[in-house]
């Protein structure tokens, strides 16, 4: 083994049957909502129990993205990964999930990483030491939380989607929902943007918004911008009434004339938080109902504004 080479694991156990941990970890989609560090997941190839994904999540608290293959094993509980072009430091990196049933109701969940550094760097082994021993604790808690609170967080994630008809282009629309640095002269209710952008594609935004009642609020976000067609984003800093937002812009065009403009966010909220925010008497009803409105608003907001300009670009 050279000096810039690792093999570690890390394992957690969780009180859920080893087919549902399984399928958790199997069904990628749900990734961004639930393991914090990942941002974004787009499946780019599957065949048979063969997959490509291209995954983009948080290191350190940098923004990064790779691709990696995965061999899904339902039988055996295990699914192995290797990514494809790994993001400096990293050299490469793969491993496996491996799900083992301790009974009916509980399992042991092992995470293997191996991975090597560039040039076998020791100061680069040691960022991608911090980085994999901090995400991998990361996503075996919030799977460990995920798995065994599912049926309690079914009442209070919801998710909704806002659409326009825009007779413009997917680019230009992109273009204004991209160009995020520009929003506190386009949209009203921006009040500041610090927009970071130092791999393209993966952008780091903090934001201040003006509420109806005229509180303004920060956010932070970490987005991924795909070709023209999607912007996908997760907030890292959340107003009192959120446990986790995540959502995407899209643009496609037709049928017909025109482009379809949308953004969806999904949300959990945090029900510690409702009486406090809403009032004794509020319900998650209540909450959920608030928040949507509050996000619909500047959704389309942002959506109409961003419909004027690319209908204007000419």
């Amino acid at each position: 083994m050279t000096t810039g080479h690792r093999e570690v694991e890390h394992e957690i156990t969780v009180s859920a049957p080893a087919s549902a941990v399984y399928r958790l970890i199997a069904d990628v989609a749900n990734w961004p909502r639930i393991f914090p560090p990942t941002i974004y997941v787009d499946h780019l190839e599957e065949s048979g129990n063969e997959e490509r994904i291209r995954i983009s999540a948080t290191a350190n608290g940098e923004a990064k993205t790779w691709t990696s293959r995965r061999a899904l094993d339902p039988q055996g509980l295990r699914i192995d990964f290797r990514q494809e072009v790994s993001a400096p430091p990293v050299a490469s990196m793969g491993g496996a999930w491996v799900i083992e049933p301790l009974d009916d109701a509980e399992s042991r969940i092992r995470l293997l990483h191996d991975y090597q550094a560039l040039g076998d760097d020791p100061g680069s082994l040691t960022w991608i030491d911090e980085a994999v021993d901090r995400n991998s604790r990361s996503e075996l808690a919030a799977l460990k939380d995920n798995v065994e609170f599912a049926h309690a967080a079914e009442d209070v994630t919801f998710s909704f989607t806002d659409t326009v008809r825009v007779d413009g282009s997917p680019k230009d629309l992109y273009d204004f929902v991209n160009d995020a640095h520009l929003w506190p002269e386009r949209l009203p209710h921006v009040a500041s943007v610090t927009l970071a952008e130092d791999t393209p594609g993966l952008q780091t935004l903090e934001m201040e918004t003006r509420a109806k009642d005229g509180s303004v609020h920060t956010t932070k976000s970490y987005r991924v911008c795909v070709e023209h067609r999607k912007i996908a984003y997760k907030q890292t800093t959340l107003p009192a009434l959120m446990k986790l937002h995540t959502g995407y812009w899209t643009f496609e065009e037709g049928p017909g004339d025109g482009t379809t403009a949308s953004s969806q966010h999904t949300v959990v909220l945090n029900t510690d938080n409702i009486a406090r925010i809403l009032g004794e008497d509020a319900t998650v009803d209540d909450a959920k109902a608030y928040v949507q409105g509050a996000l619909s608003t500047n959704s389309l907001a942002t959506l109409n504004h961003a419909k004027r300009y690319a209908e204007g670009v000419r």
